[in-house]
């Protein structure tokens, strides 16, 4: 039994001296350089693929803002987001394919976008809102908004703010994420306008008179639109305490608004007082009476 045993060993011993440990590690060596080889040869292979895809979605998505008329501000960081996120994942791509681990690369980047997404919280909003406006275009350059408790024409509209200038010229900035959230009037989004004004007479006063002048007043103006569904009426729509209250309603184009509204009121002023159509003010009858 002992000399089985002995002899068993001796057998393994003696197998072993008699490997060739050189050519073992050559052969490992060889066939991991050639299993690189072709890891390197496919890896170059997707790079040139993947470069090629990336550009032609930039041209096409270049093309896409071209035919939508989207800001040029807002193209060109569309173009750089993109094209940094695409070369980002192909470079992950390539790195897989050369047998290395990319789960610590993709757990780095998770981490990094956390944080800076919690820091930027305020920032990221405003961007979003930016994008959405230039996109959905709720108003353009030159546009008289009021929105956040402040009006004022269109100046600039960046990615995270946008630029007011009020009639009296101060310059307002406004965070384009409340803006693309909240309540926005703009009063220059269609092309025409409709003026009211109110012209309060006195009481006995002949409302066919009143609207006489009041008639020639809008026909003198060429930039009141006169004709279709855009013709002006003049109702009689209030009686106060001291006076019969008419209503111009007319239209004009959005631009002329203001002009058009400031001229008129001046002119009905002057008509009426020319015409001896007694315009009111607020006043009191007092009635004394002796005992």
């Amino acid at each position: 039994m002992e000399e089985n045993s002995i002899g068993k060993g001796e057998d393994i011993v003696s197998d072993l001296a008699n490997l060739d440990f050189s050519k073992i590690a050559l052969s490992d060596v060889i066939s991991y350089i050639t299993q690189f080889g072709k890891n390197v040869i496919v890896a170059i292979i997707v790079y040139f693929v993947g470069r090629f895809v990336i550009k032609y979605a930039i041209k096409a998505l270049r093309t896409v803002t071209q035919k939508r008329n989207v800001e040029a501000s807002l193209t060109s960081f569309l173009n750089s987001l993109i094209s940094i996120s695409l070369n980002l994942l192909l470079a992950i791509i390539i790195i897989g394919i050369l047998g290395i681990d990319t789960s610590s690369f993709l757990a780095v980047f998770a981490s990094a976008g956390i944080a800076v997404g919690m820091a930027l919280s305020g920032t990221l909003q405003n961007f979003a809102g930016g994008v959405l406006i230039l996109m959905l275009k709720p108003y353009k350059v030159g546009d008289f908004i009021e929105a956040q408790g402040f009006a004022g024409t269109v100046r600039e509209i960046q990615i995270f703010n946008t630029v007011l200038t009020t009639p009296d010229n101060q310059t307002i900035i406004i965070p384009n994420g409340p803006l693309a959230t909240g309540s926005l009037k703009n009063s220059t989004k269609a092309s025409t306008r409709r003026i009211d004004i109110d012209v309060e007479v006195a009481y006995g006063t002949d409302p066919d008179e009143v609207r006489k002048v009041l008639t020639d007043i809008i026909s003198a103006d060429n930039r009141i639109i006169t004709e279709g569904a855009y013709a002006p009426i003049i109702p009689m729509t209030t009686m106060s305490t001291s006076s019969i209250i008419f209503q111009m309603r007319m239209w004009a184009a959005a631009k002329d608004y203001w002009n058009v509204k400031f001229e008129t009121t001046e002119k009905v002023y002057k008509e009426l007082t020319e015409s001896g159509i007694e315009i009111p003010f607020p006043q009191m009858d007092v009635h004394i009476k002796n005992d």
